[in-house]
């Protein structure tokens, strides 16, 4: 069994929770658990290197690059004298020359984009314990093409994060032989599988150090070079047993929160040593029932200033219902950051941990996030079936999909669809653990101490529907263990096919795969489910298909499938009840009983091609479909059960 109060570890990049039931969850590993080491490459000394300037504003040193070029990605590196910058902190601002995205102003490396040719100046101001200084740096950036080579995106990292940068090519172009060599700092040891994307980890320092890495590249025919600026930080020694990994810096979003200090000491620190008490950060319904939005933005810890921006756009443009201000009752904090990595709850802290992939509105924001993958092992390797599952709505998807290599905006109306959904689930775990109904009867003096007297009386909602409708399939249950926990698939499990697998999965009543990974993800995959169908007449396809060696939409073949399991009569009470429990505002049956029945897919067809299901077949019990045609969006990647809350292994 996973223990609650375990660490949060990371395997390869990923932070993962360690809870019962909260996405991501999992306990120590005593194996390598079957990750996958990257190839790595030493990277060489450059044979040349141009100085940074140097410019001393008063107390602060500044560092810049000897040109600056309009599109071109750049740097201003900023310090104090004999003084590294941890604890300290940076607020950046313009105060002259055309407007430029500032996604980075909380740093002491301000990333910047000229948009024009022009002068630019900007202050920054330093703040910490008996510290308060301001300075001034101008730059000027010229209009010549500097190069076609753009690496994105020089940041700060603390020593032992892990670090990736992404090479851009502007007008379309092509580049090949890529080289990388370090220009100045201390040897690192890339992971270049993909010369586009390096990835290496922040080697541990003395002091704050900065890391100079420069790329060269032929594109038709000449050659062509940019650098890349990563200040490597020195950091404390990690003392929690809870965060045992390091983390990135974070802050909280409000300064003037009253629960400032508690966000930034008691959700995310290497030194956590034990949970905070619900005195020193209660649930947020603990303090108020008042749904207003600036009471949820006081508990919001973020590493970049934009993440909270979104988040706070979004609460405010596209929570009518406020079906997430509620929700969000539950929990202590939300957590932000570039290093989360895939989404999660965790009952330690009481809070939530938001991959910012799915809040990006502009390529500049987009940059900041780490894009390292994941190097655990594909649990499952070894079955012949998956699961693959969708969004959908008026027969498309209904997210879009945006390449990494191109550098698209984002609306908040495009990002919903995939941010609602995941807020539903990780939302549904902290109602779970804490509806409203309990908050007046939470004695402490931590979280972990109520959650342990509710989980020995089973009292959770995920027990009770577990215990008046449990799942039945203990071979789903199996293959599950397989799939999310790293289970070692027995013979009998290897020779499953697609059709023995459909009749596990259909004749139960789970609404999906991962469903069968804790009872605690069945709940937040039934309350996710419904309401997306509820709020937004978005439906969910799952389906059972082939494993072939190369997984497309196309190639991969439905052997059965299902769009709106949720709907279907025998999920209905179980769901009703978790909809009850989580938001007692909605009658539970009477809006199950409003979804659209199941709709079957046709044996035998691709992926793909179930996705042009005939719209006035998805027609809500007893109402005639209004469903129209919607716009046509870019295919979103394959996305297969428990992709985005995937579980190391124990």
């Amino acid at each position: 069994m996973m223990e609650i109060w375990g660490p949060i570890r990371r395997l390869g990049i990923i932070a993962a929770a360690a809870t019962l039931g909260a996405c991501g969850g999992g306990g120590d590993s005593n194996s390598d658990g079957g990750i996958v080491t990257p190839p790595t490459t030493n990277v060489p000394r450059c044979t040349s290197v141009t100085p940074l300037v140097t410019t001393d504003a008063g107390a602060i040193r500044f560092k810049t690059e000897s040109q600056y070029s309009v599109g071109q990605s750049s740097a201003i590196i900023a310090s104090l004298s004999n003084r590294d910058s941890q604890d300290l902190t940076f607020r950046w601002q313009q105060l002259e020359g055309p407007s430029i995205e500032l996604v980075s102003q909380n740093s002491p490396v301000l990333t910047l984009e000229p948009p024009a040719a022009g002068n630019y100046r900007f202050r920054l101001q330093i703040t910490g314990t008996n510290t308060n200084v301001t300075g001034d740096i101008s730059i000027n950036a010229d209009s010549s093409i500097g190069g076609l080579l753009n690496i994105r995106q020089d940041h700060q990292a603390v020593e032992g994060n892990d670090v990736s940068l992404r090479i851009g090519q502007q007008a379309g172009l092509s580049a090949s032989n890529i080289n990388w060599c370090i220009a100045e700092g201390p040897e690192v040891t890339l992971d270049i599988s993909d010369p586009f994307r390096p990835l290496f980890t922040a080697p541990s320092v003395a002091q704050d150090t900065l890391i100079r890495l420069r790329a060269s590249a032929s594109i038709n025919g000449t050659s062509i070079t940019d650098e890349a600026f990563v200040l490597t930080t020195a950091a404390p020694a990690i003392s929690s047993s809870y965060f045992d990994t390091p983390l990135a810096r974070t802050h909280a979003y409000n300064p003037a929160s009253p629960y400032a200090r508690a966000l930034t000491s008691c959700v995310y620190s290497n030194q956590l040593k034990e949970s905070c008490t619900i005195n020193q950060l209660p649930l947020i319904g603990q303090v108020s029932d008042n749904l207003d939005v600036d009471t949820i933005l006081d508990r919001v810890l973020v590493s970049h200033d934009w993440m909270g921006d979104n988040f706070a756009a979004f609460l405010q443009q596209m929570d009518p219902n406020s079906d997430f201000a509620r929700l969000l009752q539950s929990v202590t904090a939300v957590v932000i950051s570039y290093d989360v990595r895939p989404s999660f709850y965790w009952v330690v802290t009481g809070a939530i941990y938001l991959d910012p992939n799915d809040l990006w509105l502009t390529p500049m924001q987009r940059d900041t996030i780490n894009e390292a993958p994941d190097y655990r092992s594909s649990f499952g390797n070894e079955l012949n079936f998956i699961m693959p599952w969708r969004y959908v709505k008026n027969n498309q998807y209904a997210s879009q999909g945006f390449p990494i290599t191109t550098r698209a905006k984002r609306t908040l109306a495009q990002i919903n669809p995939d941010l609602a959904s995941l807020l539903y689930h990780e939302l549904a775990h902290a109602n779970d653990f804490f509806p409203r109904s309990v908050h007046a009867s939470l004695t402490g003096p931590r979280l972990l101490d109520d959650y342990s007297r509710r989980n020995a009386n089973k009292s959770l909602i995920s027990d009770q529907v577990s215990r008046s409708y449990p799942l039945t399939s203990t071979e789903m249950t199996g293959l599950a263990g397989v799939s999310f926990l790293g289970a070692k698939a027995t013979a009998t499990q290897k020779a499953y096919q697609p059709s023995d697998v459909s009749t596990f999965f259909s004749s139960d009543i789970a609404n999906d795969f991962y469903s069968y990974s804790s009872t605690r993800e069945d709940t937040a995959m039934l309350f996710e489910e419904a309401m997306m169908s509820y709020r937004y007449q978005i439906l969910r396809d799952v389906a059972v298909t082939n494993a072939p060696e190369v997984i497309t939409a196309d190639t991969i073949i439905v052997n059965w499938g299902q769009r709106s399991r949720i709907g279907a009569d025998d999920l209905v009470n179980r769901a009703a009840l978790v909809i009850d429990g989580m938001l007692p505002e909605l009658d539970g049956i009477t809006l199950l009983t409003s979804l659209p029945e199941p709709i079957q897919m046709t044996q035998g067809q691709s992926w793909r091609q179930t996705l042009g299901m005939s719209a006035n077949t998805a027609i809500a019990k007893g109402q005639q479909s209004t469903a129209g045609s919607g716009d046509s969006v870019t295919e979103p990647e394959l996305r297969f059960s428990g992709d985005r809350h995937r579980h190391p292994q124990q």
